[in-house]
């Protein structure tokens, strides 16, 4: 059976870096992506972020601030030059004045209607599925 090109071709999942350093957070996280049909690329903290390949095709990256060692407010840096255009969202339990710029922020504790708003806001690729 042939079919048209246009038939042949699906959307690639959008992919998600998720850092945090809270077992229990990380893994709520990246459940909700998941379920949100989305690639994850989960990272317990920042040198092991900034250890992952510059290559990386990311849509979107979600940061908690307190971080040992390489704290949210560095990696943020770090990662924007490495990732340029994609957007932040910077999840925490700091007040929202404490956050660094950001596209958009995700106070802890984290809901999957909060992930659901924000891929549909940041990530292109992603149609509510």
């Amino acid at each position: 059976m042939n079919f048209p090109e246009a038939a042949r071709t699906v959307p690639r999942c959008p992919t998600v870096l998720v850092v945090d350093d809270e077992p229990d957070q990380l893994g709520l996280i990246t459940a909700f992506l998941n379920r949100e049909g989305c690639t994850v690329v989960a990272a317990a903290s920042g040198e092991h972020a900034l250890a992952l390949p510059a290559d990386l095709p990311v849509d979107l990256m979600i940061l908690d601030l307190l971080l040992p060692g390489v704290d949210g407010w560095q990696l943020t840096t770090e990662l924007r030059s490495r990732f340029p255009g994609c957007p932040v969202a910077i999840s925490s339990v700091l007040d929202l004045q404490d956050y660094p710029a950001a596209e958009e922020w995700l106070p802890k504790p984290v809901s999957r209607a909060q992930i659901a708003a924000i891929l549909a806001r940041r990530v292109p690729d992603w149609a509510g599925r």
